[in-house]
C-alpha cells in the first residue's frame, strides 16, 4: 500500500465512532467505612493494624465530536465491586449534562450522550457518579468526580476576519517589499493534531505578489512595478489547515492592493514652442495666455513650477504658477507698443518642486519650451509729453497772452493730427482758451489772483482721423501776485475824544490789510492826508498807527464830529495807497477817560428850545402835511371821470364792460370803410367813454380825392389825431390797417438762419460796444469753443 492510501484509511478510521469501554471497580467494602485488606501488620502496642483501600477505579472518558449514528453515543461504563448483578444497586449520575445530554443506566452503569457534541462549544464535561443500594437508598461508595473530554476533529476551516482587505504599496518598491498581512483563525483544537494548523498560499496576483505560507505577509515579486502602467492589483490568498495537506479545510480572502505615487517622472512640455498674441494696449497685470507641462506623477508629485529663465522679453513679461490648474499664467509686465517692438522671444521652465533623491537617476525633473509673443496693432489715443502740466502767469497780463503750451502725438504709425480742446466744466467761466491744432492755452478773460489763486483744467486730445480715441490731462495754472491793491483799514474804527482830552493823548489804534501777498510780506505806512491842528498819525512800523490829539480840550457845542484822512500805503511795486477816514465823535468823560454821552441832546438845550417847543413844531408840520394832501385830493376830482366806473381800482385792474360788439354791422364803432373809402367820411362822433368837458363842433375834414394814395390819408389822420385834444390814447385802439412797402433790411427771422451755408463772421459784434460783449463771446469765441462744446 502507498502512503496515500495509508494516510486516507486512517482519517477513515478518524471519522467512525469507537465506544470507550472504561469501567470503574468498586473494591468489596461491608459499609461505609473502608475495610481492611486480608493482611495485618503489628504495631509498638501489640495491636493489629488494618490497611485502608479506595473502593473507586477511576479513567478519564473520551468522546469523539460530531457524532452522527442514530443511536445514542455510548461513552463509557461504571461499575462498583459492589454490584452482585441482583440489581440491588443504582448508579447515579450529576454535573454538566446529566439527565439532558448525558444519561446512565441505573442497573448497569452505561453512559451515552443523547445527541451530538461540538468541542467548539464545549471541549470537555465534567460529572459525578454514585452507587447507591436501591432499598435504602443509602450510598454504598462515595460520590467520586470524572471528566469526559471531548476529542476533537477537523470540522472547521479557517476563516479571515476581513471579506476584502485594501492595502497599498509605493510604486518602483524592491522586490520583497512588505504590503499587508492577513491572517486566518480556526475554530479546531490547535493542541490535538493538524486541524487547526493554516498554511498560506497565494491563488491570484502572481507573478507581482507573493506570500509567506507561515505568516501571511504579502510582499512584492517583481521589481520597478510602475503605477503609470497599472494602478490597481487583487489578490486572492487561501488559509489551509492540516499544515496545507490534502483534505485540510480551506478559505478565502481577497486584498485589493494598490500603487501608491512616487516622483519618478518628470514634466514634459507637449509642444517645443508656442504662440502667443496681445493688444499694444493690454495693462500691465493682464493675462495674455498660460503655458503646461504635464506630468504622469499625481498629487504632490506633479506639481509643477513655472519660470522664464532666458529671452528678449524677460523685463516685459512675468509667469506666475497657477496651483490648482498647474498651469503658467504669462502677465504684462511693462507696457507694450507695437510701433516700438512686435514680436518677444521667451525661454520657459516646467520643474518638479518635490524631487525624490532615490529617482534622480531618472531625472532630470525639468523641461523648457519657447514662447513667441507677437504684440498687435491697436488704434491708441493721443499721448501728451508730460502726466500733467504746471503754468504761472501774473494776475496783471493782457487778454490773448499765450500762457503755456501742451504737446500730444499720435503714438501709432499712421500718426493723425491732433487736435487740442479744453473741458468746460473745469473752465465754467471761459477765463481761457486753446488753439485746436499746436495746443497753446491764452487768456480771454482778465485774472485775479484774489478771487481765484489756482485754475484746473483739462485739457483733451483726440485725432482728427479717429475723435473717438481722445486723452485727457490735467494743467494747473497758478496766478501769481500783482500789487494791485491797495491797503484798507483791517476793521471799522468806532473813535471818539473827551472833551477834557490833552494833547498828545491816544484815542485809537489802527492796523489795515492788503489783498495782494508780496513775497516779502506785508509792510504799510500811514500818514494825514494834509496837516490837522487836532489830531495827528504816529505810524508804529509793525503795520499799525496811533491817533494822537494835537491840542487840549474839545467841544461838543462847537463840533461834535471830526473826521480825519489817514492814508495808508505799501511797499510793494507799483506802490498803491488809499484814503481811510476815521470819524472822531467829541464825548463827555469822567476823570478816569471813561466815556459818558455823546448825545447831541447836549447841544439842542442852550439854544432855548424846550420840549414842548419841538413837539408844537412836530404838530405844525403834521397839519401842513395834510392839508397839503387835501388839496390834491380835491384836485384829482375835478378831473375827467370815465362812464363807466369799476368797483375795483382801474389802476390795478382792466375794466370788463361785458358788451359784445356788433360786428360789421356796428356802426357806432370805428368805420373801418374809410381807409376803404377816403370820401365816405362821416361826421365825427362824440366818445361814449368819457364825459366831454365842452361840446364842441367837430372839424370837417376835407375829402381826399378819388386817386389819393391812402398813404396820405393815413398821415393826415394821424395828424388829426395828434393835434386833438379828446382823442386816445384811453380804451381804444387807432387802427391804421396799412403795411407799407418791403423793408430794407429784409426778413429780420431767424428761422431761415440755417438755410445759409457755411459759418457766419460774428467779429462786428465786438466793434458795437460793452452791451454786445456776451452776444460777440458766444458767437465768435473761436475755433475752440466750438470743439468743446
Amino acid at each position: 500500500m502507498t502512503t496515500q492510501q495509508v494516510l486516507l484509511l486512517l482519517l477513515l478510521w478518524m471519522w467512525l465512532p469507537h465506544p470507550c469501554h472504561t469501567e470503574m471497580l468498586f473494591r468489596r467494602t461491608p459499609d461505609l467505612r473502608p475495610k481492611s485488606f486480608g493482611g495485618r501488620a503489628s504495631g509498638n502496642d501489640g495491636k493489629a493494624v488494618h490497611r485502608q483501600k479506595r473502593g473507586w477505579m477511576w479513567n478519564q472518558f473520551f468522546l469523539l465530536e460530531e457524532y452522527t449514528g442514530s443511536d445514542y453515543q455510548y461513552v463509557g461504563k461504571l461499575h462498583s465491586d459492589q454490584d452482585k448483578g441482583d440489581g440491588s444497586l443504582k448508579y447515579i449520575l450529576s454535573g454538566d449534562g446529566a439527565g439532558t445530554l448525558f444519561i446512565i443506566d441505573e442497573k448497569t452503569g452505561d453512559i451515552h450522550a443523547t445527541r451530538r457534541i461540538d468541542r467548539e462549544e464545549k471541549a470537555f464535561y465534567t460529572l459525578r457518579a454514585q452507587a447507591i443500594n436501591r432499598r435504602t437508598l443509602r450510598p454504598v461508595e462515595p460520590e467520586s468526580e470524572f471528566v469526559i473530554k471531548i476529542h476533537d476533529i477537523n470540522d472547521n476551516e479557517p476563516t479571515f476576519p476581513e471579506e476584502i482587505y485594501t492595502a497599498s504599496v509605493p510604486e518602483m518598491s524592491v522586490v520583497g517589499t512588505s504590503v499587508v498581512q492577513v491572517t486566518a483563525n480556526d475554530a479546531d483544537d490547535p493542541s490535538y493534531g493538524n486541524s487547526a494548523r493554516i498554511i498560506y498560499s497565494i491563488l491570484q496576483g502572481q507573478p507581482y505578489f507573493s506570500v509567506e505560507p507561515e505568516t501571511g505577509i504579502i510582499r512584492t515579486a517583481l521589481p520597478n512595478m510602475n503605477r503609470e502602467n497599472r494602478e490597481q492589483y487583487q489578490v486572492v490568498i487561501q488559509a489551509k489547515d492540516m499544515g496545507g495537506q490534502m483534505g485540510g479545510l480551506s478559505g478565502t480572502t481577497t486584498v485589493n492592493i494598490t500603487l501608491t505615487d512616487v516622483n519618478d517622472n518628470p514634466p514634459r512640455f507637449p509642444q517645443s514652442t508656442i504662440h502667443l498674441r496681445v493688444p499694444e494696449s493690454s495693462p500691465v497685470g493682464t493675462a495674455i495666455g498660460s503655458v503646461k507641462a504635464t506630468d504622469a506623477d499625481t498629487g504632490k508629485n506633479a506639481e509643477v513650477e513655472y519660470r522664464i529663465i532666458d529671452g528678449d522679453g524677460t523685463d516685459m513679461f512675468d509667469i506666475v504658477t497657477q496651483k490648482d490648474t498647474q498651469e503658467g499664467i504669462l502677465t504684462v509686465r511693462k507696457p507694450l507698443d507695437y510701433e516700438t517692438r512686435r514680436l518677444y522671444t521667451l525661454k520657459v521652465e516646467a520643474e518638479n518642486t518635490h524631487v525624490d533623491p532615490r529617482f534622480y537617476y531618472l531625472g532630470p525633473f525639468k523641461d523648457t519650451t519657447i514662447v513667441k509673443i507677437s504684440v498687435e496693432d491697436v488704434d491708441e489715443p493721443p499721448i501728451f509729453s508730460r502726466s500733467s502740466y504746471l503754468f504761472e502767469v501774473h494776475e496783471d497780463i493782457e487778454l490773448g497772452t499765450i500762457i503755456g503750451t501742451v504737446m500730444a502725438r499720435d503714438p501709432d504709425s499712421a500718426s493723425s493730427p491732433i487736435r487740442f480742446s479744453l473741458d468746460r466744466h473745469t473752465d465754467l467761466d471761459r477765463i481761457f482758451n486753446i488753439h485746436s491744432g499746436n495746443g497753446s492755452i491764452y487768456t480771454s478773460k482778465p485774472l485775479d489772483r484774489e478771487v481765484s489763486q489756482w485754475h484746473n483744467l483739462s485739457v483733451i486730445a483726440s485725432e482728427i482721423n479717429n475723435p473717438k480715441d481722445t486723452t485727457r490731462v490735467p494743467v494747473y495754472v497758478r496766478i501769481l501776485d500783482v500789487n494791485d491793491n491797495a491797503p484798507q483799514f483791517a476793521v471799522f474804527y468806532d473813535t471818539f475824544v473827551c472833551e477834557n482830552a490833552r494833547a498828545g493823548q491816544l484815542i485809537q489804534t489802527i492796523s489795515a490789510v492788503d489783498k495782494d501777498d508780496p513775497l516779502g510780506g506785508q509792510k504799510f505806512f500811514f500818514s494825514l492826508a494834509a496837516v490837522n491842528p487836532n489830531f495827528t498819525v504816529q505810524d508804529n512800523e509793525d503795520n499799525t498807527a496811533r491817533i494822537l490829539t494835537r491840542r487840549n480840550g474839545f467841544s461838543r457845542h462847537e463840533i461834535s464830529t471830526y473826521l480825519l484822512p489817514v492814508v495808508i500805503s505799501d511797499n510793494d511795486y507799483p506802490i498803491q495807497s488809499s484814503t481811510g477816514t476815521l470819524t472822531i465823535r467829541v464825548c463827555a468823560c469822567d476823570s478816569q477817560g471813561n466815556m459818558q454821552s455823546c448825545n447831541a441832546e447836549a447841544l439842542l438845550l442852550p439854544a432855548g428850545l424846550s420840549t414842548g417847543a419841538l413837539v408844537a413844531i412836530l404838530l405844525c408840520i403834521i397839519i401842513l402835511l395834510v392839508i397839503v394832501v387835501l388839496f390834491a385830493a380835491l384836485k384829482r376830482q375835478r378831473k375827467k371821470e370815465p362812464l363807466i366806473l369799476s368797483k375795483e381800482d382801474i389802476r390795478d385792474n382792466i375794466v370788463s364792460y361785458n358788451d359784445e360788439g356788433g360786428g360789421e354791422e356796428d356802426t357806432q364803432a370805428f368805420d373801418i370803410g374809410t381807409l376803404r373809402n377816403p370820401a365816405a367820411i362821416e361826421e365825427k362822433k362824440l366818445r361814449r367813454d368819457i364825459i366831454p368837458e365842452t361840446l364842441f363842433v367837430p372839424r370837417r375834414t376835407p375829402s381826399a380825392p378819388d386817386n389819393t394814395d391812402v398813404r396820405d390819408f393815413i398821415n393826415q389822420r394821424l395828424k388829426e389825431h395828434d393835434t386833438d385834444p379828446s382823442a386816445p390814447p384811453y380804451d381804444s385802439l387807432a387802427t391804421y390797417a396799412y403795411e407799407g412797402n418791403d423793408s430794407i433790411a429784409e426778413s429780420l427771422s431767424s428761422l431761415e438762419s440755417g438755410t445759409t451755408e457755411g459759418d457766419q463772421n460774428y467779429d462786428y459784434l465786438r466793434e458795437w460796444g460793452p452791451r454786445f460783449n456776451k452776444l460777440a463771446e458766444m458767437y465768435g469765441g473761436g475755433e475752440s469753443d466750438k470743439d468743446t462744446l
